[in-house]
This record gives C-alpha cells, sequence and structure tokens, in this order.
C-alpha cells in the first residue's frame, strides 16, 4: 500500500488538526445515471419496504406478462453541480481544512465544468465506465486538463460504447502521461455485474496485470462495506498500488470517507500520491452506520420532493424507464396526474424509514459485525 494510512475521526478527532487541505474524491451530481438495479437486492429483508416492492411486482407481471425489470430503470441525484460540490466543501470546512472537490459523474464532465466558470480551480472529472470481458470496471479519472477535457472525454466515451474501436492500453498509457491526472480504480472488489465474486477477482487482477502501471489508486469506497475495503486493502498490498478515499455520494449524505494532505493544489496532491505514494484516508463518523441504512437513506433522498431543484420538482421526474421498444421516459410521463395508489404506499413506506424510531431499530437490523466495530 505504499504510505497509505488509515484515519477514523470518531477515534482521533485531532487527525485533521495535522494536515492543511481536504479532497473529497467520487461523488455525483444531477448529470449521472444511476441503476435501480440495487433495490430488489437491498431492501428484500425489510419490512414494508421490501413487501411494498415484492407486491409491485407482482403487478407488474400480471397486468404486462413480464418480469419488472429493475435493470431497465435509472434515477438522477438530486443535487445539482453547485450544490454538491458545496455539501462536500462543507464537510471538509467543519474539519478547518482547506476544501478541494472531484466530482465525478458517470462518463459524464458537466459537473467540472460547469463550475470551472465559478471556481477556476475545480478540477474536471469523471467516473469512466471501461467494458472488461463480461463485467466492466470505473475508473476515476481526476482533474482532466481543462483545455482537453472535452476531446478526451469523447475518447472514453468511444471506448465505453464500444471496447473493440479503442485500444486500452494506449488510451491508459496517455492519460497516465498527464503528469497532473489522477487514475483511480474505483470500489475494484465491488461485483456490480453480479458474475460472481471469485470470477469478479479474476478479472480485477486481469486488469491489473495489464493496466496496473497505469493506474495511480486503489479506492477506499466510503459505500460499500468495511469487509470489502478490507480486501481492498490486501489487494493494494500485494499489487503495490497506494490507497485513496472515493466516499461515491449519490445522495444527501457527504462522502464518508476523504483525504488530507499538507499539499495546496489539486496537482500537488496528485504529484505526491503519484511520486511518493503518500495517502492519509480519514473515515468519517457516518460510515460506522450500516451500510444498508445508508443505501435506503439514499432510496429516501431520491423520492423526496424537491421545489427548487432544476432537475424536476417531483421524485417521479427524476425516475426513468426504458420500455422494451427502447423509448425512455420519466415516470411521471406513463402516469396521468400522480402516481397510483400502490406507488403512493410504497413512497410512504419508504419515506417512514427516515424516522428516528424506525431508522434506530434498522439499525440493530441491519447491522453486519463485520463493519467497523462502534
Amino acid at each position: 500500500m505504499r504510505h497509505s494510512k488509515i484515519h477514523w475521526l470518531w477515534r482521533d478527532r485531532s487527525v485533521p488538526k495535522r494536515f492543511r487541505t481536504g479532497l473529497s474524491l467520487h461523488s455525483h451530481t444531477l448529470h449521472s445515471e444511476e441503476t435501480l438495479a440495487f433495490i430488489p437486492r437491498y431492501t428484500a429483508g425489510i419490512p414494508l419496504v421490501g413487501s411494498a416492492i415484492r407486491r409491485q411486482e407482482q403487478i407488474y407481471r400480471e397486468r404486462c406478462g413480464q418480469t419488472l425489470d429493475f435493470s431497465r430503470a435509472f434515477w438522477r441525484p438530486p443535487l445539482a453541480p453547485h450544490e454538491a460540490y458545496e455539501r462536500e466543501r462543507g464537510q471538509l470546512q467543519q474539519l478547518d481544512v482547506e476544501p478541494l472537490v472531484s466530482l465525478t459523474d458517470h462518463d459524464n464532465i458537466q459537473a467540472g465544468c460547469m463550475l470551472r466558470i465559478v471556481d477556476p480551480q475545480a478540477p474536471i472529472s469523471v467516473e469512466w465506465t471501461i467494458p472488461f470481458g463480461p463485467s466492466f470496471f470505473h475508473l476515476g479519472i481526476h482533474n482532466l486538463p481543462p483545455h482537453r477535457a472535452q476531446g478526451i472525454m469523447s475518447e472514453l466515451a468511444e471506448l465505453t460504447a464500444d471496447p473493440s474501436k479503442t485500444h486500452l492500453a494506449e488510451l491508459l498509457a496517455a492519460l497516465h502521461e498527464l503528469t497532473d491526472v489522477l487514475i483511480v480504480m474505483n470500489h475494484p472488489l465491488w461485483d456490480e455485474a453480479r458474475v460472481g465474486a471469485l470470477e469478479h477477482a479474476q478479472l480485477v487482477g486481469r486488469f491489473l496485470e495489464r493496466f496496473g502501471e497505469h493506474v495511480d489508486a486503489l479506492e477506499l469506497n466510503g459505500l460499500r462495506p468495511w469487509r470489502e475495503n478490507r480486501r481492498v486493502m490486501s489487494l493494494a498490498e500485494y499489487s503495490g498500488h497506494a490507497l485513496v478515499s472515493g466516499g461515491d455520494r449519490h445522495g444527501l449524505e457527504p462522502n464518508a470517507n476523504v483525504n488530507l494532505t499538507n499539499t495546496r493544489t489539486f496537482a500537488e496532491f496528485v504529484a505526491e500520491l503519484r511520486e511518493e505514494g503518500i495517502s492519509d484516508i480519514l473515515f468519517m463518523p457516518q460510515y460506522r452506520e450500516p451500510v444498508r441504512v445508508r443505501m435506503i437513506e439514499t432510496m429516501c433522498d431520491i423520492v423526496r420532493e424537491y421545489p427548487d431543484r432544476p432537475n424536476g420538482r417531483r421524485w417521479s421526474d427524476r425516475v426513468f424507464y426504458k420500455d422494451h421498444d427502447g423509448v425512455v421516459k420519466p415516470l411521471s410521463a406513463f402516469w396521468q396526474g400522480d402516481e397510483p395508489w400502490p406507488v403512493k404506499c410504497f413512497i410512504g413506506a419508504l419515506r417512514a424509514v427516515t424516522s428516528r424510531q424506525v431508522r434506530a431499530a434498522l439499525r440493530v437490523a441491519l447491522a453486519d459485525p463485520q463493519e467497523v466495530p462502534l
């Protein structure tokens, strides 16, 4: 892991005092498309919510003669770039460090480009999807050169759409030659494509064998279980990569881990990590909460009403479904007016999770003994 160190804010609140700058890496804005495929997995054992979803799946099968495919549905996070930027900056400022924020939407650099209008130092970054065998990986590409960012993003998007058109090794090598750019393998051991944990791990090993020299760090992800992050630490020790934080915020909760440094700029931080392997990762108190509880809270953020948001006041304006003809529409377009009563019941059950009593019960019911000890 080279010179990577891990700190826990709830164990030592003096840690940030030893550093000048805090970095928020890997978070999302309304420019990301986020799959809803995770919903059945995360809600299966949750009272009210899980049974409501199963009931909706049954109704859909009876009416349409087809299985409700959550992978065809996607949502957009509620925060605009400037709102996400300020939320992450605010958490870092509470630590009394100078904030640097890198927003990484899926295969989209609009957030960083827009932020540079008001903050010329804001990095232009992206979470890039790389198809790889039966699976795919996400690389965090941070701090693209502004004058080349659009052209580089076009090349990245071309490979995502058709890996056979572009040579991945050449593209990664070209990115790595940009000395101010940080390349991070995000949540490397998350079997997001569900090909099987063993096969996914083998694919990760194959990827790092072929392209690891062009990857600067492996991510400890703030939305993945601690047992998985521990395996990433072992992987980094074996591969010789540094570790870096990545909160992966999608809703309103700020990133659950950040990096601390005594450098002043993003480029200086990149140089320190790439050349010396120095990386100080601070886990925030929210990481102590059970991961499934935090994911449910993100789902609650999805279905909240945001009267002043630019991407739709109602939650149904921010959730989309691609029908079997390939037509993409917001859910609100399928309903003539308000959502149907079964959906209202489901949304009501989901929102009930935000109450203090239900949250306390879920914290006990969904606790994982392998997560960070309280």
